[in-house]
């Protein structure tokens, strides 16, 4: 049953309580002035007349609160019928499992700059370990995957009959990895060669790879994908000793890393309700005055996050949302808890944002998201 329809039943329902009590209490005030004075209003009837209004809002009051429900389910589902995220969800959901698996941090949506092409390069995922630099494409492909011409890879889809080409994902996570390698070196961390390595992973259960493009040793298949285990957290590898000269360097080496690339241009992320990631460029809000107003500081010069508080189940007793934002720390040693800041605004009140390769900005109402982290 649609919305709508669960609307109109409900009002229908109502409408029928109502319309019912009123036949029923002019039925009984019809009784009572055909009745002598004595029997008027009885404790009986009074109690029966007040039985049946409490019931009438009693229903009134669940039919509202599953209304609510309803209406969240469905605006949840069908909130951004025209949004794909599943390329940067597959993105984060890769980046969470590398991290638990190596015990180290990972990159999302880098944009490294390019030299030779002049450009910022986009890359899925970049792990810092304590044996390598591991360069990540993520290709959420689903179907038959082969090498077509000009050694593409062609993707035949279960849904769409259509082939689909795509650029050689081994060969741009090369580039990629030498990319990565001339930005460490201009931020004053030369590492040894061949110390960044490259990776292609297929995570999607359906992605059926051939054998020309399974065997590769940069591509990680699902079968491979789903079987990899933990690896040894212990200790320090000798390219970390031997891309560093002095071994008190060393402990602080990684930590280096991590803030090269905390600090690198990347996307901004915009996190949505129901578990959905989206990569692009935050443009700015859209609201009342009031509201713009409140959020005048909450602007990527100043800050580096805000987060939604989610509201109550129901719906009920709140008018505005509760906007966490905190400070940007460029020190980059991430924003205390104590630095957060907070403001209220209308639910209604707007995202203006741009996904990554889309260009057109989309409205997102505040209400459907959960935070917005920013980019310096």
């Amino acid at each position: 049953m649609g919305l709508e329809e669960y609307i109109c039943n409900f009002a229908g329902v109502i409408g029928r309580k109502l319309k019912a009590l009123k036949e029923e209490e002019e039925a009984r005030s019809t009784k009572r002035s055909s009745q002598s004075l004595a029997h008027l209003a009885t404790p009986s009837d009074s109690i029966r007349v007040a039985d049946d209004r409490v019931s009438m809002w009693v229903v009134i009051l669940c039919g509202l609160i599953l209304f609510k429900i309803l209406r969240r389910i469905f605006h949840r589902a069908d909130a951004f019928p025209d949004i794909d995220s599943s390329d940067s969800d597959a993105s984060f959901a890769v980046a969470a499992r590398l991290e638990k698996l190596y015990g180290s941090k990972a990159f999302v949506g880098l944009r490294i700059p390019d030299a030779d092409a002049g450009v910022r390069q986009h890359i899925d995922v970049v792990l810092v370990t304590k044996r390598e630099v591991m360069v990540v494409a993520v290709r959420n492909f689903s179907g038959f995957v082969e090498i077509g011409d000009n050694e593409n890879w062609v993707c035949t889809s279960d849904k769409k009959h259509r082939p689909q080409s795509h650029p050689d994902p081994v060969l741009e996570v090369s580039k990629q990895v030498a990319v990565i390698e001339s930005y460490l070196e201009q931020r004053g961390v030369p590492l040894p060669k061949g110390h960044v390595i490259g990776q292609v992973i297929l995570p999607h259960p359906n992605c059926r790879p051939a054998y020309s493009i399974s065997s590769q040793l940069e591509v990680v298949s699902f079968d491979k994908w789903r079987e990899l285990k933990p690896k040894p957290r212990s200790g320090l590898s000798n390219w970390i000793k031997g891309a560093v000269g002095k071994s008190d360097m060393q402990d602080g080496f990684c930590e280096k890393l991590h803030f090269i690339l905390s600090t690198s241009p990347m996307w901004d992320r915009l996190e949505l309700r129901g578990d959905r990631n989206i990569l692009g460029e935050f443009v700015e809000f859209k609201g009342n005055k009031n509201d713009m107003q409140a959020l005048r500081n909450v602007k990527r010069s100043k800050v580096g996050r805000f987060i939604v508080q989610k509201p109550s189940m129901l719906g009920l007793g709140r008018s505005r949302l509760q906007v966490l934002y905190f400070p940007r720390d460029y020190r980059g040693e991430g924003a205390s808890s104590l630095e957060c800041k907070e403001i209220a605004v209308k639910p209604s009140t707007e995202v203006i944002f741009q996904q990554m390769n889309s260009k057109k900005a989309k409205k997102f109402k505040l209400s459907s998201i959960v935070s917005v982290t920013l980019s310096g």
